[in-house]
């Protein structure tokens, strides 16, 4: 098995892959280490998916380890989960986050509870793979960033990567975890870059956030695919304020450590997700701030999110997502309160 760090990648074979080659880079290494891991879903198998995330691994591994289901969320993760209590590691698919929500019983009600129902008599190994967010012009319910509707229930972690290097080692991560996680992958990049990733096996933790751009001025929060937006909008602003991007890659649970320490470093905050702004994870995580550096304040945290509507369609995505202007402006106000 792998150590629990990841390797340098510059000491191991790397290949250069998108994020999405990396979802399957890393269920393909973790299917030849454990015969235990098997996945499923609407399409997933001679199809490989609908973003291919999944190809060939069917014909690498057969029917019995890459089931294709019928379209039926609740059945797919239900199924998923009597296996995890039996000694398999599955991996249900969920083709777009948007279609999580006939599942959602048999997530909140039954694979977070079946630790504590059964007083660690059982648990859930198991990871629910979907694609989530906007920006690729999609019809409705195709789109959604409703992660906060995870991270609110106990007994589940909720992991967002941003980066190829960490999607593989999250997903493994999150496939050896003995408890079930919910695995949102943002499909705006799944080919927008490539970057090195290593072809052995590794695992990123989960629960610990990194630094991406280091600064003195202000603490930028923010995962997923608004990653690469906020570190646009700190490379625009360079030489007139000196902004701290930190990605936070696992909503559940929060680095509460990394984001107060960021933070008693610049004074100053503003959180960027496409969630919409009431109920989002950026008021938790200014709650945090509040509770525990409330004395290094130096101005309130801006929310820089999607608005308090439904998904737009086409032309009115770009209003709708955090782009790099608007989260410059948010910066902006925030250093110059």
């Amino acid at each position: 098995m792998a150590t629990t760090q990841p390797p340098d990648p510059e000491a191991v074979a790397t290949e250069n892959l998108t994020l999405v080659q990396a979802v399957r880079d890393g269920l393909r290494d973790e299917m030849e280490l454990d015969d235990d891991v098997v996945l499923l879903g609407e399409d997933i198998g001679k199809n490989g998916g609908v973003f291919r995330a999944t190809e060939g691994l069917y014909d690498e591994f057969g029917e019995d380890r890459v089931i294709d289901t019928p379209l039926a969320e609740s059945g797919i993760v239900g199924t998923a989960i009597g296996m995890a209590a039996y000694g398999l590691k599955p991996v249900p698919e969920i083709q777009f986050m948007g279609f999580i929500y006939p599942a959602f019983d048999q997530i909140v009600s039954h694979a977070a509870r079946l630790r504590t129902r059964s007083r660690g008599r059982f648990t859930c190994p198991m990871v629910v793979r979907a694609p989530y967010g906007g920006g690729i012009r999609a019809p409705e319910h195709h789109s959604e960033s409703t992660e906060a509707f995870f991270a609110h229930n106990p007994g589940l972690k909720v992991v967002m990567p941003s980066s190829p290097y960490d999607t593989k080692g999250l997903l493994i991560s999150a496939i050896r975890d003995p408890d079930p996680v919910i695995f949102l992958e943002p499909k705006l990049i799944y080919r927008a870059f490539r970057e090195p990733v290593p072809d052995e096996p590794y695992e990123v933790p989960i629960g610990e956030a990194a630094v991406r751009r280091e600064g003195e001025d202000i603490s930028v929060f923010t995962w997923g695919a608004m990653v690469r937006q906020t570190l646009e909008a700190a490379d625009d602003l360079e030489g007139e304020i000196d902004v701290e991007v930190v990605d936070l890659r696992t909503v559940s649970p929060l680095d509460r450590d990394a984001i107060v320490e960021s933070f008693k470093k610049t004074g100053r905050a503003a959180v960027v997700h496409e969630a919409p702004r009431t109920g989002g994870l950026g008021g938790e995580i200014t709650s945090i701030l509040q509770e525990e550096a409330l004395l290094y304040q130096e101005a309130p945290v801006e929310r820089i999110t999607g608005f308090d509507t439904p998904f737009p369609l086409y032309a009115l995505e770009d209003y709708y997502l955090p782009e790099p202007a608007r989260i410059t402006e948010g910066i902006r106000d925030a250093v110059d309160f």
